[in-house]
């Protein structure tokens, strides 16, 4: 392959490189040394010449396209590097040439790119396996699945970078009249000077709605918040207090506010009774970790995402929270509920990619052709009962949120 006057950098597809590199090579000494340094064991080898200091196996990519599809990659840095090696250990006659421009895959053509670690040549050979099952499944997705596929890589991405504050935010209001706020929650996660993750958490109770109380329909839980003490606080300091948090909050960097279907608590936060500083609020995740700026990031998209729900299907927080092996009680307590989200939020952002997420999580429930994961009822519905000829009653008995 001629290699190009000009310099660019990018990305080489795992099966262009192992599978058609070696064969355009013009002597067939120079390209068995090649296609032996790229075999999957030699790969992985602690003395390859790719081998990361401080890693076990081999450091490579996964870039996803504007389309859903995500493929395992070289760098165009490690291609070129292996070619120099080679020569340089006399192992080719001459210096071997790059690939094919047209084979290469710029920044600017992925909508996401990650690092992966393979300890082995077995999880080698098996990722590639898994990434094409995985893109077959997503042909002909429909498009708001794709964009919450996209935010959620965007999420661990900015999660793995430490940027910014994330702060998850839950309302409470009087079940007979929804602009009635009763409570509120917060969470709160940064990273210290060291990089070390630390959490805060509070739950206010408005004074003046003690005598606005839930039962009927959501059960009223506005005094067993689990994670500190609750704090009562007039109304008529309500509207600063709020306001303060996410000006102190916003004064810190980047700010990220976590919900759990975020549109009544949007709502809340622009309605007269709080007036949040809320202008420049983007739904929208920016491609690189931020300096500036308020944004938001739902849950309920995210766990979307991991389970291969289209826009307009929503699992509650219990549910959520149940799925990701997150135990909880007393929901429906503002506070709680704002812990529950983050922890929820850090469960996903912190696991592994969307799809290998979704396998390691719940393996064999996700039927061929399709990213959709299946539950059983009573692995998903707490009060499912074999009273009912359905299955084993289990933890929660909280009602759902609606």
């Amino acid at each position: 392959m001629p290699a190009d006057s000009e310099t660019v950098t990018g990305y080489y597809r795992y099966t262009d490189i192992w599978f058609e590199w070696y064969k355009v090579i013009p002597d067939a000494d120079d390209g068995a040394a090649l296609k032996g340094i790229l075999a999957h064991d030699s790969l992985v080898h602690p003395d390859h010449p790719l081998h990361v200091e401080g890693i076990t196996g081999i450091q490579l990519y996964h870039g996803t396209f504007e389309s859903g599809e995500t493929r395992l990659l070289f760098s165009s840095a490690q291609v070129d590097y292996a070619r120099y090696w080679l020569h340089a250990m006399k192992l080719t006659k001459t210096l071997l040439p790059m690939p094919y421009s047209d084979c290469l895959v710029l920044s600017s053509e992925l909508k996401h790119i990650t690092t992966h670690i393979y300890p082995d040549g077995g999880a080698l050979r098996g990722a590639v396996k898994n990434l094409d099952k995985h893109n077959k499944r997503l042909k002909g997705s429909n498009p708001a699945l794709l964009s919450r596929r996209h935010i959620f890589q965007r999420t661990r991405e900015l999660v793995v970078a430490k940027s910014g504050t994330w702060c998850a935010i839950d309302f409470e209001g009087w079940e007979r009249d929804h602009t009635i706020i009763t409570e509120m929650g917060f969470s709160i996660l940064r990273w210290d000077a060291d990089g070390q993750p630390t959490r805060e958490s509070g739950h206010w109770i408005i004074k003046e709605a003690e005598g606005y109380r839930n039962g009927t329909y959501v059960p009223d839980y506005r005094y067993a918040y689990n994670f500190g003490t609750s704090e009562k606080i007039p109304r008529s300091t309500f509207k600063s207090r709020v306001r303060e948090l996410i000006e102190q909050l916003r004064a810190e960097g980047p700010l990220y506010l976590v919900f759990h279907d975020n549109s009544q608590d949007i709502k809340y936060m622009t309605s007269s009774t709080i007036d949040a500083p809320l202008d420049d609020l983007s739904y929208l995740l920016p491609d690189n970790a931020p300096t500036t700026g308020l944004f938001v990031v739902d849950t309920s998209d995210l766990f979307g995402a991991l389970i291969g729900l289209s826009t307009g299907q929503r699992r509650s927080l219990e549910k959520t929270c149940r799925m990701l092996q997150i135990d909880t009680s007393f929901l429906h307590n503002a506070g709680n509920d704002a812990y529950y989200t983050l922890e929820a939020m850090i469960q996903m952002a912190q696991g592994e990619a969307v799809d290998e997420q979704r396998e390691k999580r719940w393996p064999n429930h996700t039927p061929a052709g399709t990213i959709e994961v299946e539950f059983k009822p009573w692995e998903e519905d707490s009060d499912y009962s074999e009273s009912e000829n359905t299955g084993p009653n289990s933890r929660n008995t909280y009602a759902q949120r609606n």
